[in-house]
């Protein structure tokens, strides 16, 4: 079986010229690479206590519920501005040009339990920073952000590591 590197697809120039998207709807098709990836993103924290998963709009919905499955645990989405249909708490973020805000519902998380955020990808780490400010204002405590794609040039493993939080990734591809 391919490893789950070589089943992600790269797409050039999308969505704008110079980025290199990597899909991973290629892996997600794939009923092993699928199954790997899932087991492979909870793998390394098997026997810390995870109390809800929090999955980042809108791939990390599709990771996070499948791990919160495999976990028997909850699982919370965080979406974009206007998404939820109840109350919710806000946090912007850097875009490359502007901001942006990610929501959770405000009864999503409840103090101390322990969260593992999970999505597809960490580039410049925005999304997850915001989603992790997110959780402590709820003050839970966020036990480690998992993505299957790093993109180290970018400097987002960093940005969340400075912040205290482990960050796990399954590989790493070059550029943007």
């Amino acid at each position: 079986m391919q490893g789950i590197k070589e089943k992600i697809r790269a797409i050039p120039d999308y969505p704008k010229p110079g980025i290199m998207f990597r899909d991973i709807t290629t892996l997600l098709q794939d009923a092993r690479g699928f199954r790997k990836t899932v087991d492979e993103m909870v793998q390394p924290l098997a026997g810390t206590r995870i109390d809800k998963v929090v999955g980042i709009e809108a791939r990390g919905f599709i990771l996070g519920g499948a791990i919160a499955h495999q976990l028997s645990i909850g699982f919370v989405p965080v979406r974009k501005r206007g998404k939820l249909p109840w109350k919710t708490r806000s946090q912007e973020y850097q875009l490359e040009y502007g901001t942006d805000a990610m929501e959770i519902h405000v009864d999503a998380v409840q103090p101390n339990e322990n969260i593992l955020i999970v999505d597809d990808l960490i580039a410049t780490g925005g999304t997850a920073e915001a989603a992790i400010k997110l959780i402590r204002a709820h003050q839970g405590n966020v036990i480690g952000c998992s993505f299957i794609v790093d993109l180290p040039e970018l400097g987002g493993r960093k940005k969340l590591e400075a912040l205290g939080v482990q960050v796990l990734s399954l590989c790493e591809f070059d550029g943007h």
